[in-house]
């Protein structure tokens, strides 16, 4: 019998197999809605790092499960620049079984940022003082701003202690700064792929920054909310994406290919002209990702959380680490991503050795994902592997 021919026997034990239905698949179960999603108000005026107040400020947050009667399961959930109070859309893993989080046992909340435009006070809402958009006179907000209004917020919950913290990017941010602010109510913190911007991920904020300001439709942040700026908030998060992502990434999905709508680089453009011809398939992906943000995302809210991510540095005006983290009571592991370019994994490393220095109980753990800075949330179960 020559190779590749089956006898009447195996013909007949594969056509049986192929006419018995396959076992399923287990499926995983969905991901949990929030058991509630509203609203906290501060009605006096909260004071804010850079000397301005904000009057009536709010916080939208989502929370999944209940609080027990021991108020010792409570879980805070920070999210990164863009995300939202809704954990369960953008890290739907960490309520996988066996995961980081069990609505069986835990609490989670999620807050939403200020600055952002997810219903927490941000240049899209009201200023109770003057009736109008905040719109450019919106005020800086820093990271422990946030973590102060959070903080009001677990009060109201009835939370006075939190078993884990954790959140990637400027949720990690977040996630230590509430360890520093508030060391008696911290048990844990996860800080996930962040350290001080250094100054690539500075630079390609500004161009960011100026992609938006230069854009006509910008009109000095006065827009019209039915005429955003929506060439420079595109353009912002195109630039963005060459920080999420990493190089090895990109060469292997896009390497040098024609975009997969036909265009050809090589060819003129429809006037016989050789400046600007089709694009490649990497160009495509990233006009792409420019138009899906400006559907989802307000530019001024944007600029905002740019300035929360920049100006965070805890030992800014020459504070000891010693003075600044110290106090931190809390277990803390910090993960670094082996090909993030905006806060490389050295960087990441060398600040948990600087807060171990300190007296702080702080590990390092390192994910290797040549998904870049996106890894967090691109590869959520490696990440959780790392974290079991």
């Amino acid at each position: 019998m020559s190779q590749g021919q089956k006898t009447a026997e195996e013909a007949g034990s594969a056509q049986a197999a192929a006419d018995t239905p396959a076992e399923p698949k287990p499926s995983r179960p969905a991901p949990p809605t929030p058991t509630y999603e509203g609203d906290f108000v501060i009605d006096e005026h909260f004071m804010l790092e850079c000397g301005r107040t904000l009057s009536g400020l709010t916080l939208h947050y989502a929370v999944y499960g209940r609080l027990n009667a021991a108020r010792d399961n409570a879980v805070l959930v920070c999210h990164a620049l863009s995300g939202s109070a809704l954990v369960h859309q953008w890290w739907p893993e960490v309520f996988a079984p066996g995961a980081v989080l069990s609505l069986d046992h835990d609490f989670v909340i999620c807050i939403n940022l200020l600055g952002s435009c997810y219903g927490s006070t941000g240049p899209l809402s009201v200023n109770p003082e003057t009736g109008s958009l905040y719109g450019p006179e919106f005020p800086l907000i820093s990271i422990a701003d946030n973590v102060r209004a959070q903080s009001r917020l677990l009060d109201s919950l009835g939370v006075r202690r939190l078993r884990l913290v954790m959140g990637g990017s400027m949720g990690g941010m977040q996630a230590l700064e509430w360890t520093a602010l508030f060391p008696d109510r911290v048990e844990r913190a996860v800080v996930i792929g962040v350290a001080p911007l250094g100054a690539m991920g500075i630079a390609l904020n500004h161009l960011q920054r100026q992609a938006i300001l230069r854009d006509p439709e910008w009109v000095e942040g006065n827009y019209l909310p039915q005429k955003p700026p929506t060439r420079g908030l595109s353009l912002a998060r195109q630039i963005a994406m060459l920080s999420y992502k990493s190089a090895p990434l990109f060469n292997e999905r896009f390497a040098r290919n024609p975009n997969r709508n036909g265009e050809d680089p090589w060819g003129l453009d429809d006037c016989g002209g050789g400046l600007i011809g089709g694009r490649f398939d990497i160009a495509g992906y990233l006009d792409e990702q420019g138009r899906r943000f400006v559907d989802r995302f307000d530019a001024n809210s944007y600029l905002a959380i740019l300035r929360t991510m920049d100006t965070w540095d805890p030992l800014r005006g020459g504070r000891s680490a010693h003075e600044i983290f110290g106090q931190i009571k809390a277990r803390l592991t910090f993960i670094g991503i082996s090909s993030d370019t905006l806060f490389p994994p050295d960087s990441v490393r060398e600040f948990a050795e600087t807060i171990r220095a300190a007296g702080v109980h702080a590990e390092y753990r390192e994910m290797v994902s040549d998904h870049g800075h996106d890894a967090f949330l691109a590869e959520q179960t490696e990440l959780l592997r790392l974290l079991q």
